[in-house]
């Protein structure tokens, strides 16, 4: 059996007890003796326990989220409906609300912020890819930073969201689209603006300069998968 196998068959193992415990060791533990599986063939799975399992978790909802946008017919529509449709794939990808719920506590935590963090990067650049985006400049980092604060809002909002079929966290969703648009049409009007761009011409030189990583392993988003 591959170890991806074994690492989903323990994710699959926790979820029922992180509902009562949170992402935690008893977590791990109980997941571990539920699947009768060796201690210390769990630690090499998992060598962090139940915060793995739950990085594993977000990193498999971006996974269904690539397959079910790839899968959408998708051709006819504009840019910010398709940025639409890809945030909301991912949250329709969650299997268990307290499980994200969960997984929020934990990453809010201060030791674990900088890997949540990394995660909600993830997602961004992943759904960003699945749209084949072709930004190389600074606007690679740019798109990202700004659908992070998109999604991580969204979530939050989809978590404490009651209304029939979520329809408020979508409506919340289209708002939130709009806001980045505007910040684009503004971006694209100092653009076209000569004098200032004229007096901008120095920074604007600079952000010239940034390029997109090359490579992208070792990158917020793109740490080794399990």
């Amino acid at each position: 059996m591959k170890v991806e196998q074994h690492l989903s068959e323990l994710l699959a193992a926790i979820l029922p007890h992180v509902v009562f415990d949170g992402w935690s060791q008893t977590s791990f533990d109980c997941a571990v003796a539920d699947l009768n599986m060796d201690a210390a063939f769990a630690a090499v799975l998992a060598p962090r326990g139940a915060l793995d399992l739950a990085v594993a978790y977000h990193r498999q909802g971006d996974a269904a989220m690539r397959a079910a946008y790839q899968s959408s017919p998708t051709v006819s529509l504009k840019i910010r409906e398709k940025i639409t449709l890809a945030v909301r794939l991912r949250l329709e990808a969650i299997g268990d609300k307290e499980a994200v719920r969960r997984a929020t506590s934990l990453f809010a935590l201060p030791q674990h912020a900088g890997e949540g963090a990394k995660l909600i990067w993830g997602t961004a650049d992943q759904i960003w890819d699945t749209l084949s985006d072709g930004s190389r400049d600074v606007n690679w980092y740019s798109k990202r930073a700004t659908l992070s604060a998109v999604y991580g809002a969204t979530v939050l909002f989809w978590l404490g969201d009651e209304s029939p079929g979520h329809a408020a966290t979508w409506e919340f969703l289209e708002r939130r689209i709009e806001n980045v648009m505007q910040i684009e049409i503004a971006k694209a009007k100092i653009r076209d603006n000569k004098p200032l761009t004229t007096a901008l011409a120095g920074p604007l030189w600079l952000l010239g300069k940034i390029r997109a990583p090359q490579t992208r392993d070792d990158l917020p988003g793109r740490a080794p998968k399990f």
